[in-house]
């Protein structure tokens, strides 16, 4: 039941898009893990139609807020307003109420409106005039930035993509896929006609499944020893957190119960190291100045550390 059902949220996503199902796979992988993704990418790629297309596969409801520098926190989470025939307040749920939420250029608010949405990344909560009210299950945020524009942007501090579990990007398709491109969305946008794998309850009961995918003592001191060596690397100023390895294991989990798998495979770990660790490592300046990246130290890391064998 588990297998098919996952197997079929990769399917009916793909119906929409076309050509990215490692992108799908890890986005799902991220969903089952109860994390939050980071989507960075150049304009017209289809970060948005990911994210609804997502939202209905789920059964889920999809709501978008853009990002601009006059956007206030309240406008996120939502406020209280007074009503004159009751004589009391009440409170007018905002954007946050969603089961998907795509958080559009986030980069391009400032960071009091940024930071409001951490609570609700971190506790699946909202706290508005002292009140505290639960957000749906599942919450799920995308948020998106253009690499290539930085004018009039705010760059997101180390502590707030810390909270993101995965950073992604979807790339340019290939020219064979963009001819798909063409004949799907010729005619009739292909997302009017998609009907649901799946309902919330479902994606619940699937996140805690993924809980009980099985992580050996060796697929542990993998992930352990890949972060560790992030953090004594001579180009980094500072590695991968404890909150990494953790992040690591979870979408690991969420990887292995999409693979139709109970427990996790070194394969799974390497498949992760890039979206998970890369925007957790800050190098030093110097090695900015020669060209070096976060993707370079990864990928020698994973060169460098010996991969279990079962």
């Amino acid at each position: 039941m588990i297998n098919l059902l996952c197997n079929n949220l990769i399917e009916t996503i793909s119906k929409v898009i076309v050509g990215k199902n490692k992108t799908i796979e890890l986005l799902l992988a991220a969903l089952l893990a109860q994390g939050h993704v980071l989507l960075e990418d150049v304009p017209g790629v289809g970060k948005t139609l990911l994210a609804k297309t997502l939202a209905k596969t789920i059964g889920g409801e999809f709501k978008r807020i853009q990002f601009t520098p006059d956007l206030l926190p309240a406008d996120i989470t939502g406020f209280n307003i007074y009503d004159q025939n009751t004589g009391s307040f009440k409170f007018l749920n905002g954007p946050v109420m969603a089961n998907v939420l795509l958080a559009d250029e986030i980069n391009r608010t400032v960071p009091r409106t940024q930071s409001s949405l951490l609570e609700s990344m971190d506790e699946n909560q909202i706290t508005v005039d002292g009140e505290t009210y639960p957000l749906p299950e599942p919450f799920f945020v995308i948020a998106t930035q253009n690499p290539i524009e930085h004018e009039g942007t705010y760059p997101l501090p180390e502590a707030q993509l810390d909270r993101f579990l995965l950073r992604l990007s979807l790339g340019y398709p290939s020219r064979e896929e963009e001819h798909i491109i063409l004949e799907r969305f010729g005619k009739k946008d292909p997302l009017d006609d998609l009907e649901p794998a799946a309902n919330p309850l479902d994606i619940v009961n699937l996140q805690k499944a993924r809980r009980d995918i099985h992580i050996s003592e060796q697929i542990s001191s993998y992930i352990i020893d890949l972060c560790q060596n992030t953090r004594n690397h001579p180009q980094v100023q500072f590695g991968a957190s404890p909150r990494a390895s953790i992040a690591l294991s979870k979408t690991a989990q969420g990887l292995a119960i999409l693979r139709n798998r109970d427990y996790v495979l070194p394969d799974d770990v390497k498949d992760l190291a890039k979206p998970v660790l890369t925007h957790r490592i800050i190098l030093k300046t110097e090695e900015l100045l020669r060209g070096n990246s976060p993707d370079m130290i990864v990928d020698e890391v994973l060169n460098q550390v010996a991969v279990p064998i079962f």
